[in-house]
């Protein structure tokens, strides 16, 4: 069965981390209706999806993918790299803890689940300012053949400019990160389009941000089915779509 996390969005969302200052400002309730749309689509999908209540004290806490890492029967409870974050581990670390083992990040070690992209036996880390050396080592000792990947320069983590569409495929984004990267195949997103590089594989089902009709199309010919979702909001907050659950198997 395959099982999401995801989590409310709370009123100081509007207070998110973003690199610069949102303009229009994050409205919170068209984001909390976004999110909604968005694990209804995950449902539909024929995903679990168990959504944890909001925390005031962590404006992020939505962005629950950077909170954890999981490989196999493990989950990697990470120490994300902003500071501010670093008390949202705890409540997703309580669910996940109901099918997997937990292996805790220790300090000073940092690593995003952002920075992290599955293909295979392979996890491609990005080399970002939220994830260090350490903490990429800490991921690597969990057994999986781990790829350190170099990203372009603005870029916040590795998935704001690919994402895994299976074992053997990746979503990436024209001008950014060399397909050689990756062992995988490689379906293109133009460079008007790189935020829609981000997107949820789910089997033959891929969610994405709406708007991107190049994208879209993409992933048609490659023979996926297209469900595109709302994204204005967590954008704001330098978010997307895979930042908003943690989708494993149990």
């Amino acid at each position: 069965m395959l099982r999401a996390i995801t989590r409310e969005i709370p009123a100081s969302f509007a207070h998110a981390l973003s690199a610069a200052p949102p303009d229009p400002p994050i409205d919170v309730g068209v984001a909390r209706a976004h999110h909604a749309t968005y694990c209804g689509v995950l449902a539909a999908c024929g995903v679990t999806v168990e959504t944890l209540p909001a925390d005031e004290s962590f404006p992020d806490a939505c962005f629950v993918e950077d909170t954890a890492v999981v490989v196999g029967d493990r989950a990697l409870i990470t120490r994300p790299g902003a500071p501010s974050r670093r008390g949202e581990p705890a409540a997703v670390a309580a669910v996940l803890g109901h099918w997997l083992e937990l292996v805790y990040m220790t300090e000073p070690a940092t690593l995003d689940g952002g920075d992290c992209l599955r293909l295979g036996n392979t996890i491609y880390v990005g080399r970002s300012g939220r994830s260090n050396v350490l903490g990429i080592a800490q991921l690597a000792a969990l057994g999986l053949r781990v790829v350190e990947v170099d990203l372009p320069p603005g870029i916040l983590h590795l998935k704001c400019v690919c994402s895994p569409l299976g074992p053997d495929r990746v979503l990436l984004a024209k001008n950014t990160i060399s397909a050689s990267t990756f062992d995988a195949s490689v379906v293109w997103v133009p460079p008007s389009e790189t935020y829609a590089a981000n997107a949820v594989a789910i089997g033959s089902h891929v969610i994405m941000a709406e708007g991107h009709p190049h994208t879209h199309d993409a992933l048609v010919d490659a023979g996926f089915k297209v469900h595109p979702a709302p994204f204005s909001e967590v954008r704001k907050a330098d978010g997307s779509l895979t930042c908003q659950s943690i989708v494993f198997e149990r």
